[in-house]
């Protein structure tokens, strides 16, 4: 079965529907946003970009397609693989939601990250 997984950034998170499993997907806790205010059910730090490849990065648009590229290898890493499975497995087949901090909604992690957990989740079937 193909998860339900919606991406939501930070600050925009009391949008989320309530029942969804919410996943902090950045490495680094997101600017101007207090602990006691963000809602989470996970925080799997080493799913995030490595922190060269975020710098990088550095959100540059133009970057876009070598950064996917690189994301997604190192998401295809042995350990990486076991974390994505363990994600979908602890939401217990509730919705997921992913939870990011990048202002660009077309060029970020949470993106490459989706698209990793619906290949794990097609595999685990």
């Amino acid at each position: 079965m193909k998860p339900d997984i919606e991406l939501h950034r930070v600050y925009d998170h009391a949008d989320v529907a309530p029942g969804r499993y919410r996943v902090l997907v950045d490495r680094l806790w997101p600017r101007g946003v207090r602990r006691e205010d963000l809602v989470y059910d996970a925080w799997p730090k080493d799913l995030a970009p490595s922190p060269e490849l975020r710098r990088w990065f550095g959100h540059r648009p133009d970057r876009w397609a070598e950064f996917h590229q690189r994301y997604a290898s190192e998401l295809g890493g042995d350990a990486q693989r076991q974390e994505l499975s363990a994600l979908l497995r602890d939401a217990g087949g509730r919705p997921i939601t992913l939870l990011y901090g990048a202002k660009d909604p077309d060029h970020n992690h949470a993106l490459v990250l989706r698209d990793a957990l619906l290949r794990a989740a097609r595999h685990s079937s």
